[in-house]
Order: structure tokens, then sequence, then C-alpha cells
């Protein structure tokens, strides 16, 4: 979602006449997108934003802006105040604050410059108002924020409290912005939201998921869809089948169940059980042949007992899912969990068991990659990483390849020579 905020910032500041700079100490306006999620996040916002304090007072006309989380969608009175240097504080997604502000001395710029941004602040213009310069024709995956917010309010998720309520954004807008990504050199789009499968529940006059996705499977030029991130409650069957059948929507799910343990998954309010989530891997798999499945996973969340975080590790064993995110848990000032509940799990132990499933989770992606070693798959290209070419499969397995010709965007057949818990090597076929 940041990704996809600072591309929309960067491009609509390069319309009223900026230009990307590489240091800061060359910048007029330094734009600094933060989350909050995690403390170690928040705490390196933080530190960056302190370490912009000097350049300021060398150049009083420099323009900072603080977007994002850290701000949320409330008057960030406190923030105002600790930080009286910042000019500009924008909320997540929202570029309208920054553009407001550098144009309100209209001589400073091209009257022209000035419309575009106003027409930008309206929602009016999409065109061209995405990428940045440098990313235009280049940039082979892009994001398209779905829905804003969210409602659900898991114990322990600062996300609502900063990003505000469920929004779904007008299916019109998603298919436009879509359509301008392709026209800019995108060739995958990776639909987001904090629960994606809850799109257009707010609206009863917006299609659902399902709906959303054929409609961007008829775009020309579009390879690739994808979305993320997905809830055990809302994934339907409708929409897993939409992925089965249409073409261009990848065999992949990121479907996040945070703990194996009932108890946990209740103080978590998660809204469902350990044994719901396994029928729930089981009817993708059976519905979705062939897919791969990502979750995340929480560790230390308060009043995890030893035998709680084991059933987690043994789901885990069990379920043999693709990928898991791991994380633990750091309590964020607002939520419930900070609230009600002590961070009664040291960090020692929190990292202990955090390690157990990494290592476990490792043999895992190890044995499924195995299974690839000697097959033919496509693989998307995306950029160069040192001497190799870096794409990822519909299944959203990164693939390594050597070759001296440009293969940005191209969708190749690839023979897989190697493989290890991460990634894989392989040969162009063709």
């Amino acid at each position: 979602m940041n990704v996809a905020d600072s591309q929309r910032v960067a491009s609509a500041l390069e319309h009223l006449g900026y230009q990307a700079v590489r240091r800061p100490e060359e910048a007029d306006v330094i734009v600094l997108n933060t989350c909050v999620v995690r403390q170690s996040a928040e705490d390196k916002a933080y530190g960056r934003l302190h370490s912009l304090h000097p350049l300021k007072k060398q150049n009083p006309n420099l323009v900072i802006n603080l977007m994002g989380c850290l701000v949320g969608v409330r008057e960030p009175k406190a923030l105002k105040e600790r930080f009286p240097f910042v000019d500009v504080f924008s909320p997540p997604s929202d570029p309208r604050p920054l553009l407001a502000y550098l144009t309100q001395d209209e001589s400073r710029l091209l009257e022209e410059n000035a419309t575009t941004a106003r027409n930008l602040m309206l929602d009016e213009e999409i065109g061209d108002l995405l990428l940045p310069s440098e990313q235009r024709g280049r940039l082979v995956s892009g994001f398209i924020p779905v829905v804003y917010g969210c409602s659900h309010a898991c114990t322990y998720c600062i996300i609502p409290y900063r990003r505000g309520v469920e929004r779904s954004r007008p299916p019109e807008e998603i298919l436009a912005e879509a359509r301008a990504l392709v026209d800019q050199g995108v060739k995958e789009i990776t639909l987001l939201g904090q629960i994606v499968d809850r799109y257009g529940k707010d609206r009863p006059d917006y299609p659902n998921l399902a709906g959303l996705l054929i409609r961007l499977n008829q775009i020309d030029g579009l390879k690739r869809i994808r979305f993320l991130t997905s809830h055990p409650n809302w994934m339907t069957d409708e929409l897993l089948d939409a992925v089965a059948t249409l073409p261009k929507v990848m065999p992949h799910i990121e479907v996040p169940i945070q703990a194996g343990d009932d108890t946990v998954l209740a103080n978590m309010r998660r809204g469902y059980t350990a044994d719901q989530y396994r029928a729930l891997v089981q009817r993708i798999r059976e519905r979705i042949p062939g897919v791969s499945i990502a979750t995340d996973i929480i560790v230390g969340f308060p009043g995890e007992t030893e035998e709680q975080f084991m059933r987690t590790y043994e789901l885990l064993a069990e379920l043999k899912l693709d990928v898991a995110h791991l994380a633990r848990y750091s309590p964020r000032p607002g939520t419930v969990s900070a609230r009600r509940m002590p961070d009664d799990v040291s960090d020692e132990e929190k990292w202990r068991r955090f390690r157990m499933l990494e290592e476990l989770q490792e043999g895992i992606a190890a044995e499924i990659h195995a299974t690839y070693w000697g097959k033919t798959v496509p693989v998307l290209f995306e950029e160069k990483v040192k001497q190799r070419w870096k794409g990822r499969t519909p299944t959203n397995k990164l693939v390594f390849v050597e070759c001296d010709e440009d293969l940005t965007g191209q969708e190749l057949p690839v023979k897989i020579t190697w493989t290890g818990p991460w990634s894989m090597l392989g040969q162009l076929t063709a």
C-alpha cells in the first residue's frame, strides 16, 4: 500500500515541475511515508524524521511532508507539537495536503501545473499520474489499492485506528487506473486491501472482488493479476472459482492464520478456529489445482503458552504452506491488546519461537521448491539483479536466470535447474 502511495505522490510532484534527486541534501521537497504496523517500523520512522531536522535548519525553504500511518486519519496534534519543523502532515493514501501546500502560492508554479494538481486532488485525472517517470516502461509489477482502511479490528492491529474504516474504491476508478498502469508498461497488477476479499461489501452497488477480477481480466496488455491480503472469513467459493478459471488471475493465495491455537485466535478476535482454517486450505487446494498459499503468523501474543505455540508449530508442519510471513508480537498503542493484555512473553522467548517456525518453514519451502526441479514454467521477468534476471512463476516463486538480453516485462518459459528454500535457478528454453 505504501509503495503505491509513494509512487502516486512522486508522479504528482513531477507534474508540478519537480524532479527526483538521489540525496536528501539536494531536495526541495522530502516526503517521508511511514508504517507503524510494528514498533520497529515506527521507531525507524521517528529516527529518519529526526535525521531530516538538520537539513531543515540548513535550508528553511525545504518542505518536509510526513505521510502515512504515523500521521493517521485524525488530526495529528501531538506530532505537530513534537515535530514543528514538519511543514505538511498527510494521512495514508492522501497526497492532497502536500499538493495543496505546494500550490497555495500559484506564482511559484506554472498555471497548467497548478491545474494538474487541483485535478489530481479531486481524483478527476488518473492518466499518467500513477508512476514517476523513472519507472514508466520499466516497472513490471504495479499495485492498486482497492479497499482503504479496515473495520474488522483484530485486537492487535493498529490499521483501523490509523487508516480509518473500510472504504471500497469505485470499480471504474480501479479499472481506469489499471489501464493507465498497463499503458505505462506494467504487466502485472496486485490488488491491495487490508481485507481485500471484502471489496464491495460496504457498497451494494459495487461488484464483489470476484466480479472486479472478471473485469480486470478483460484488459488488453495485462498479463497477470494478484490480490492480497485475504481473510479466512471472507474467502468465498465464488472468489476461488474466479482464481481457478480466469486466465490472468494467478494461482496464489495470501490468507493469514496468525496462530494455530483457538484460544489465542479468540483473544486476537480473528473470528475462526484452527480447524476452520484447515478446512479452508483444503478447499483452496481442491478448487485451484497447483495453487500456492502464503500465511502470516504472530508469535508471542499476550498469554500465549508454550503449548499454544506448539499448536501453531504443528499446524504449520501439517499444512505445509508455501510461505509463512513471521512476526513477533509488538503492542501498538491504542489497540485492544495493548490496553487490556499484558505483553507477558519475553523478547527472548519470542525470538526462540520465531526461529523455530523460521527453521520449520525453510524446510517446508525447500521441499515444495524441489518439486519444480526439471520442470518448465512460465516466468515474468521484473529486473536484473547483479548478473541474473529476476522473475516470478504464476505461483509467485522467485526464479533467477542468466541472460545478456533485456528480459524486462517478458513472460518466458524457464526450465528449473536448481532449487532452494527461498528461490530457484533456471534456463530459458526459448
